[in-house]
């Protein structure tokens, strides 16, 4: 990679990390391609993304962001996940750690406040925006068929009594 595009790769990595409210800083070695796409299929179903990084080149594009405390983790083999969401990405790490242990989750940090790797596992078990959403709307919509359901009972059983009442009167 020349200087310009390493530039160019540093404004890409700055504009992806400042439009984010959680990333996870990892260590991939061990991981075979076929499981690092997999890795990736999973985040980008649940609107995360997992990218490998330069540690350096992404150092420079941290700097200056609520990102910047995660500056140190940047050693070795690291791979960053990252999300608006901020549980979806913990999942998505959380998850495929358990199943292969050659992902190593180091730490990470939600709108600039650090989280170790216990936070981080906590934080992946709450439930995603898109759950507390469902269950949002199911709460709301719970009153309104209750309501609906009593209303239209007095007239359903008014009309069952007209019916039989007819049918009755047919046989007399």
């Amino acid at each position: 990679m020349d200087r310009a595009q390493k530039q160019e790769h540093i404004k890409f990595l700055n504009n992806l990390v400042e439009n984010q409210s959680f990333i996870a800083v990892t260590h991939y070695k061990g991981l075979s391609v076929k499981e690092l796409e997999e890795l990736r299929f999973q985040a980008r179903e649940v609107g995360a993304g997992f990218k490998i990084t330069k540690n350096r080149l992404m150092k420079i594009a941290i700097s200056g962001t609520k990102f910047e405390c995660l500056s140190e983790m940047f050693k070795g083999p690291t791979a960053i996940a990252y999300s608006e969401d901020p549980v979806a990405a913990a999942k998505v790490c959380a998850n495929f750690s358990k199943d292969n242990d050659d992902l190593v989750i180091l730490g990470g940090a939600l709108d600039g406040e650090m989280l170790d790797v216990i936070q981080l596992k906590n934080l992946a078990k709450l439930p995603s925006l898109d759950e507390l959403r469902g269950k949002i709307v199911g709460l709301l919509c719970a009153p309104a068929s209750s309501i609906a359901m009593i209303t239209k009972a007095p007239s359903e059983k008014l009309a069952r009594l007209f019916m039989a009442k007819s049918l009755s009167e047919e046989t007399t």
